[in-house]
C-alpha cells in the first residue's frame, strides 16, 4: 500500500560512454536519494528517457531497484504507451515484477478525447491491483485529465493518486475542493513545487532531486511542518535550478547537474545528444553559480515515512 506523500524522485537512466545501461551509477544514485529520506521512487519516466529503452531493459532496471530497495521504499514504475492493448501487457507484466504502484499516463501520440482517456484508464485499472498515479500534463501531452474525469474514474479504488503538471495551480483546489483527499495529488512541475504543496499536495513527484536530493526533501518537511520561511530560502536559491525541469532538453540539463553533484553521468541515449557549446556554457554556469551558494540544511534527527 503506497501512501503517495513525500518526495518521489523521476529516476534518470544512467547509461555508458557505448550506449550500454550503467547499473553502478543508476543504482548508486539511487542510494543517495534514499539516504536523504525520498519516500519512492519512479523508473521508467520522460526524465529516465523511457522511450529510449528495450523492454529488456526496462525489466534490467526494475529488478535491480527492487532487489536493492527491498521494500524499504515503494518503487513506482512508469506506463506510457500509445495502445491500450500494450498498456495493458505492460502492466500485467508489473504485476508480478515486485513494482509496488504505476504511474500511468494518457494515450501517447494520439489525442485521445475525454471518454477515450477515461476509458483508456479505466481498462488499465482493471487489468491490476496495483496502485496507480494518474499523470496529468497536457502541456507536453496534449491531453487535460479534468475534474469531471476523475469523478468518473472515481469508481477505480485503485486509482489513488495524480501527478499534477498542467501548470494550472488552482486545479489542486478544485480537486481538493471536490474529492477531499480521495486522490492524492503530488506537484509534478518543479518550480511550481514549493506552491503547490503550501495548496494542499501531499507529496512532490520531484526531476532535480536526482542531482539534490537533500534540498528537496528538506524542502518538503519544511513545508509540510510549517516552516514556511525557512523552506522559502531554500527554495529561492533552488529555483534557477528547478527551471531546468521545464525544459525540452531537461533530461541533459538535470543529467549535468547531477555530474556536478557526483551524483550521475552525463550521457543520453540517441536522438539526445549531451550538450555542447555555449548552450552547455550556461547551463552549467546555472549549475556552478548555485553550487557555490550552496545552503545550510536543517537535520532531523529521525527520517519519517
Amino acid at each position: 500500500m503506497i501512501k503517495w506523500k513525500g518526495v518521489f524522485p523521476a529516476i534518470t537512466t544512467k547509461f555508458t560512454s557505448d550506449d550500454q545501461l550503467d547499473l553502478d551509477a543508476f543504482l548508486a544514485n539511487i542510494k543517495v536519494q534514499q539516504k536523504a529520506g525520498v519516500d519512492g521512487v519512479i523508473l521508467g519516466g520522460s526524465l529516465g528517457e523511457a522511450s529510449t529503452l528495450t523492454n529488456r531493459e526496462k525489466e534490467t532496471l526494475v529488478k535491480s531497484t527492487v532487489e536493492m530497495i527491498a521494500g524499504k521504499i515503494p518503487v513506482v514504475l512508469t506506463i506510457a504507451e500509445q495502445s491500450t492493448k500494450k498498456a495493458i501487457e505492460a502492466v500485467q507484466a508489473a504485476n508480478n515484477s515486485g513494482i509496488e504502484g504505476l504511474m500511468v499516463l494518457p494515450p501517447m501520440r494520439y489525442y485521445a478525447d475525454d471518454r477515450e482517456t477515461v476509458t483508456f484508464f479505466k481498462e488499465i485499472a482493471g487489468a491490476t491491483d496495483l496502485p496507480i498515479m494518474i499523470y496529468n500534463n497536457p502541456v507536453d501531452y496534449k491531453i487535460l485529465v479534468t475534474p469531471d474525469m476523475f469523478e468518473e474514474l472515481e469508481s477505480c479504488k485503485n486509482i489513488q493518486a495524480i501527478k499534477e503538471s498542467s501548470r494550472d495551480l488552482t486545479l489542486i483546489t478544485k480537486m481538493i475542493n471536490r474529492f477531499g483527499d480521495r486522490f492524492k495529488i503530488l506537484g509534478g512541475v518543479d518550480p511550481l513545487a514549493l506552491e503547490s504543496l503550501a495548496l494542499g499536495a501531499q507529496g512532490w513527484v520531484a526531476g532535480l532531486v536526482c542531482a539534490f536530493p537533500y534540498e528537496t526533501v528538506a524542502i518538503y518537511r519544511l513545508v509540510k511542518e510549517g516552516r514556511i520561511k525557512e523552506a522559502l530560502e531554500i527554495y529561492r536559491w533552488f529555483f534557477p535550478l528547478l527551471e531546468l525541469d521545464i525544459h525540452p532538453k531537461l533530461v541533459q540539463y538535470i543529467k549535468l547537474a547531477e555530474v556536478a553533484t557526483g551524483l550521475g553521468t552525463e550521457f543520453v541515449r540517441a536522438p539526445r545528444l549531451m550538450l555542447a557549446g555555449k548552450e552547455r556554457e550556461r547551463v552549467l554556469k546555472i549549475i556552478e553559480d548555485s553550487l557555490a551558494v550552496r545552503p545550510t540544511l536543517p537535520t532531523w534527527e529521525k527520517i519519517p515515512h
